[in-house]
């Protein structure tokens, strides 16, 4: 019950959130105020006797959550620099619990640090963070940072412990009481019992406000939100009495009207200061505003001081929560006592706050206003450094417009002032701002190097959270890099910054980024376990704002995984609270969010509403970079719907706004767009002209996704034209852009990889087509085995290359002589170069073209290689084997027929009762392996390396029957992921050494939903007979940490369990354990496989749901082989417990025979099963295939 408001009292525990793509736009403001208000803090000052308060919505929500009625404390700082304190917690059952802590006191950096050291007369176990507070002005108020919890010293301050004397003094305070002495502007706070009692009946907070007139009538009015956000505000006038020492309120009118019946009078206790009014016998009271509002107030100077610096923290307070609105009119009341005292300086100050608060509202206009009106008293006082912090400022809201070369030069200025009069600090934040900017340009390199230098200062001076946040931004630079595991570690070390000194709003944008980390990796149910995190600290904090961000942020997620009804649920949530804190830009974000759900749900014209309604809001606040946004979706979306004039008109409206604020990368993206939309009207100049233009500025400003792209859609715009060679030449260019970028691990990010992934892989396909339709099979063949590896990267999402596949393609030499003339050139011109070019390669000895690269030199003797490739109007097969040229043979079949074909006969070789499965096996046969069956004759070879494409890899070539013979009976066969990727050096041969997993049924079948498999443990058990050296895990004892841990003692994995792999997604492709454990497609790396030789799964399922592409079998194998395994062998499908038990029976006696490969053991097994007469039908033998290195 109390573990809560232990965190929230002694402040050890907490958390807050950011958001995920937002860098941090630093308002330096908020900090130089705050140095006026802790410059003089020292221990003496602070011994005394606190009163532990935490804020209504902390306890209204453990009320709601914990059972919890009250909770009280009591601090107690002595001169020795310890504390004691004392918390009492009551829950609705009335219960009560004691919390006890000590510690030590410090002051560090303005602020005051306590170090919990005991808990309950114990050490804890870990030493909890330190807790840093801001002292008031007035020296009474220590206010927890980043928590919900502030410290209020007793009324007497002359011991530790509260002086009886008190009531005395209020006694006779109370005898000279008049109503000019109470005449002012008090707030209503209501007790925590009375707020936790209010949650259960659906209210989330009470606010009001009284101001008592000095000619004896009152005002009051309170404001009340419900759970559900609704709000309703009650007035009420009356008049003020003095009557016996107490001051007495009867009213007299509500919301406007009288009463029905007279209410009675409410009589309140006055304080010994005068600033509190305790109702008698209600869990009411009244605090009067430290600015008083009444006319007849007659404040010192000094005193107005004191209240204009309680409003200044107060706005910086509700500032930090999001509370834009409430930070407004706490500054701009700041700012009147500024001028009725004639404080210039503070003056300008307030005038920046306000431009701040403009700025988050996403006014970005009326805070340049304000800056600027900051900026000229700054310079009329000399105040330079206020001066840089206006400039600054000023920097932050042209940087949130858009005009990103006004924000650098803003920048410059301010950078230069602060280096001048020596504020370290601020130079820190400046060059933090401008690589905030340069990241939005997409000049990342530059960030980096201005986040460093920033990073550099903050850690010399100690500015802990300086160094968080040039950290942080780092990890941004590094993310949109697609560097995401650097990103990763920097967001994890800004995150423990952060939580060391305990700025839980910081840890929550921490948190929030690395979700973006995560989301880019495909991992996207980390990326919303980590947005959970930080939206529950932003829910705790108070910080609507942030919690609208992180819905938002949500919402991207569950749109990545397809959901996008739930993503349209969280943009909604998040729209709904933007619109509540008056947040326009964050309005926009979220409808223009809510129009890209919508148009992958191909529902394209409530997308064009949501984006024309963001647009509307982008034009009214001045947000060009959203407006060109807005416009260039909206040209998506009539893309989509086949408009192209339509979308040609947004697109060159974005493009305008894009040249305007110098956004290069937008530029490309819209020029690009343009292309694409011309190539759909047949406009090829035009699709040429603007591709080539998004060309030069990718290669301008190194964006080399961007150019890959570009030199693709060059390279379908001269196909489409039938200019081959040139075609060509484009496309081997793109190719090589992607594998130098894969090397890198540097990606696309998921609404690139949406809109480019099918044109990615198109481009390798078409490629393909057009190197053997030219008859460059060599080349072709490599395109193919490059074509693998960019499946996987479009499924899993995590796919470093190696130095095979960055190599590329190489070019010949005359389209190296050519591909510069091909930068800036006029349609006219290109057919005679592709002539030229045609000529020239036409020129070059075939075996010059078919030049085998070395590694393909190294393909196994007595094996070949075939690679078919599915087109839509025919099927090309290329064969190859060592010491000779590849070859291509083309069978023409339609996609569709060929796809209808593997679909009826993976239905027919699942089911051992049909008779049918020769005569549909024998058509498959003719069209994939007859024409080349006189190709393999010559090779002699006995082992076939497949590289199936597409729906192929559902079906096992082992089955494909001759009219006599199965395939198998002729030859080994094993599965490549990508020949580029895989590894055919020979291995030693080492005796099987096996750990054996059965999922049995019981546990696991409650957890998953899945039948129990009984047969399995028969099936490890038979394996332990067969090979002595075998571990077995049954039932609960399998579990992933008991097979995890046995890894390394052994050399053949296999798993007797559920296992399914789907193509939509890694994460719902899962290997089961019989404890109610899953290892998940994307964590099969976790495992460290080094000394496994072969891992089996001998109850796996692929194509689980429906068919796809066979992807999810290329990604199983890949991960297996990035995990260190050298071989696996699985099933497409789940045998019957029989069939299973008689293959892996066959397979375990006879692997150890002589010196067999595990290609010869599969190979002779199925052969034994096929002469039996219980299993010949290819639905028990036929399902098990090697992927990998099998010889």
């Amino acid at each position: 019950m109390a573990s809560r408001f232990y965190a929230l009292t002694c402040v050890l525990v907490s958390g807050l959130l950011g958001m995920v793509w937002q860098p941090e736009l630093t308002f330096v403001a908020a900090q130089t105020i705050k140095a006026q208000s802790t410059a003089a803090i020292s221990l003496d000052k602070l011994v005394g006797e606190y009163e532990v308060i935490i804020s209504p919505q902390a306890l209204a929500e453990a009320a709601k959550d914990e059972g919890v009625r009250s909770v009280t404390g009591r601090w107690i700082i002595k001169a020795n620099g310890t504390f004691e304190v004392l918390l009492k917690v009551i829950s609705t059952k009335n219960e009560v619990q004691e919390i006890r802590t000590s510690g030590k006191i410090t002051i560090e950096n303005g602020k005051v640090a306590s170090q919990v050291e005991i808990v309950n007369g114990e050490k804890p176990e870990q030493t909890p963070p330190k807790q840093f507070y801001t002292l008031s002005s007035d020296g009474n108020e220590l206010q927890a940072d980043g928590q919900p919890v502030k410290l209020v010293r007793y009324l007497s301050k002359s011991s530790p412990l509260r002086s009886s004397q008190s009531t005395t003094n209020e006694s006779k305070f109370s005898q000279t009481l008049s109503l000019d002495k109470i005449a002012g502007e008090y707030e209503v706070v209501l007790s925590p019992q009375v707020l936790a009692d209010a949650v259960k009946d659906g209210v989330r907070s009470v606010t009001g406000k009284w101001i008592i007139k000095a000619n004896g009538t009152f005002e009051a009015l309170l404001k009340a939100v419900s759970t559900k956000n609704e709000v309703q505000e009650i007035r009420t006038t009356g008049k003020v009495t003095i009557e016996n020492g107490k001051v007495a309120a009867q009213v007299e009118t509500v919301k406007g009207e009288k009463p029905d019946k007279t209410p009675p009078k409410q009589f309140y206790t006055l304080s010994s200061d005068g600033n509190e009014l305790q109702a008698d016998g209600q869990p009411v009271k009244l605090v009067r505003y430290l600015s008083n509002s009444s006319p007849l107030s007659k404040s010192t100077t000094k005193d107005r001081k004191a209240e204009v610096d309680r409003l200044i923290q107060l706005g910086n307070q509700q500032y930090s929560k999001s509370q834009y609105r409430e930070a407004f009119q706490a500054w701009e009341q700041a700012l009147q006592i500024y001028r009725e005292i004639k404080d210039r300086k503070g003056e300008a100050l307030s005038i920046n706050n306000l431009g701040a608060a403009y700025n988050s509202l996403g006014q970005y206009q009326k805070s340049i206003n304000f800056y600027q009106q900051a900026l000229a008293i700054f310079k009329q006082v000399g105040d330079r450094k206020g001066e840089a912090l206006s400039i600054n400022n000023l920097g932050a809201a042209y940087n949130s417009l858009g005009q990103y070369q006004k924000a650098i030069d803003s920048y410059q200025q301010a950078l230069a002032i602060f280096k001048q009069v020596g504020d370290r600090n601020s130079e820190a934040r400046s060059l933090n701002n401008l690589g905030l900017t340069y990241n939005y340009l997409g000049q990342y390199q530059k960030a980096i190097d201005l986040y460093q230098q920033s990073l550099a200062i903050q850690k010399q001076i100690g500015d802990r959270n300086g160094e968080a946040l040039s950290i942080n931004n780092l990890g941004l630079a590094y993310n949109n890099l697609g560097e995401y595991e650097k990103a990763i570690d920097l967001y994890q070390q800004s995150l423990a910054i952060r939580k060391e000194i305990g700025d839980r709003n910081g840890e929550a944008r921490s948190l929030n980024n690395l979700g973006a980390a995560y989301n880019n990796l495909g991992e996207y149910e980390k990326a919303i376990d980590l947005y959970q995190q930080a939206l529950a600290i932003f829910k705790q904090v108070g910080d609507r704002n942030g919690e609208a961000r992180s819905l938002n942020n949500l919402g991207a997620a569950y749109n990545n995984l397809g959901e996008y009804e739930k993503a349209i649920d969280l943009y909604q949530q998040a729209l709904a609270i933007f619109k509540q804190v008056g947040d326009r830009n964050g309005e926009a974000r979220s409808l223009n969010n809510l129009g890209a759900a919508y148009n992958y749900l191909g529902q394209y014209q409530k997308a064009i509403d949501f984006y024309q309604q963001s647009l509307v809001i982008q034009k009214q606040i001045g947000d060009r970079n959203g407006e060109a946004t807005s416009l260039n979706n909206l040209g998506l979306a009539y893309n989509y719907l086949g408009q192209y004039q339509k979308a040609i008109d947004f697109y060159q409206q974005s493009l305008v706004i894009q040249k305007q604020i110098g956004d290069r990368n937008g530029e490309a993206t819209s020029l690009n767009n343009l292309g694409a939309a011309y190539n759909y009207l047949g406009q090829y100049q035009k699709t040429i002209d603007f591709y080539q233009q998004s060309l030069a500025i990718t290669k301008q400003i190194g964006d080399r996704n961007g150019e890959a792209r570009s030199l693709n859609n060059l390279g379908f715009a001269f196909n489409k034209l039938s200019q081959p060679e040139i075609s060509i030449l484009f496309y081997k260019q793109a190719v090589n852009r992607y594998e130098t970028i894969r090397k890198d691990i540097k990606k696309l990010g998921k609404e690139e990889q949406q809109s480019y992934t099918n044109t990615i892989a198109s481009g390798y396909r078409a490629l393909a087509d057009l190197l053997i339709k030219q008859d460059r099979v060599m080349e072709a063949l490599q395109i193919l085995d490059l074509l693998k590896v960019q499946e996987l990267e479009d499924y899993l999402k995590n796919i470093k290359g190696n130095d095979r596949t960055s190599q590329g393609i190489r070019l010949l030499e005359p389209e190296k002589a050519i591909s510069s003339q091909l930068l800036n050139f006029s349609l006219e011109q290109t057919p005679e170069l592709n002539r030229k070019l045609a000529s020239q390669i036409q020129q070059i000895p075939k075996s010059e073209i078919n030049k085998v690269p070395e590694y393909l030199q190294k393909i196994p003797q007595g094996s070949v290689l075939i690679y078919p490739l599915i087109l839509s109007d025919r099927l090309e097969i290329i064969l190859f084997a060592p010491n000779t040229l590849p070859i291509h043979r083309t069978v023409p079949i339609k996609k569709e027929d060929l796809e209808e074909l593997a679909l009826v006969m993976r239905v027919y070789l699942r089911d051992p009762k049909n008779s049918n499965i020769k005569d549909y096996s024998k058509q498959l046969y003719d069209v994939l392996i007859k024409p080349i069956e006189d190709d393999f004759k010559q090779t002699k070879a006995t082992t076939i390396l497949y590289a199936p494409d597409g729906q192929l890899r559902y079906i096992p070539l082992a089955a494909l029957y001759d009219g006599k013979q199965w395939l198998v009976e002729k030859y080994q066969i094993s599965n490549l992921i990508a020949y580029s990727l895989s590894d055919f050096s020979p291995k030693p041969k080492t005796a099987p050494n096996i750990l054996a997993g059965a999922f049995g049924g019981k546990k696991g079948e409650i957890k998953f939903g899945q039948n129990g498999l009984p047969a399995t443990i028969t099936e490890v058990r038979e394996i332990a007979k067969s090979l002595p050296n075998s571990t077995t895990l049954e039932e609960n004892a399998f579990s992933r940490q008991a097979t995890e841990t046995q890894l390394k003692q052994h050399n053949i994995l296999h798993l007797a369990t559920h296992a399914e792999f789907n193509s939509g997604s890694p994460d719902n492709s899962r290997i089961f354990f019989g404890n109610g454990d899953i290892l998940k497609l994307n964590e099969i790396t976790d495992l460290s496989l080094q000394n496994i030789d072969l891992i089996v799964l001998s109850a796996c399922q692929t194509g689980v749901g429906k068919l796809g592409d066979g992807v999810e079998i290329l990604g199983f194998g890949y991960q297996v082989q990035k995990a260190g395994a050298k071989t696996a062998i699985a099933s497409l499908w789940k045998v019957d417990d029989a069939g299973t038990q008689a293959l892996m029976d066959a397979f375990y006696q006879t692997l150890p025979q002589g010196n067999l490969t595990i290609a010869e053991a599969l190979q002779q097994s199925q052969v034994k099963m096929i002469r039996s007469s219980q299993y010949n039908h290819p639905a028990f033998w036929s399902a098990f295939f090697i992927i990998g290195n099998g010889l």
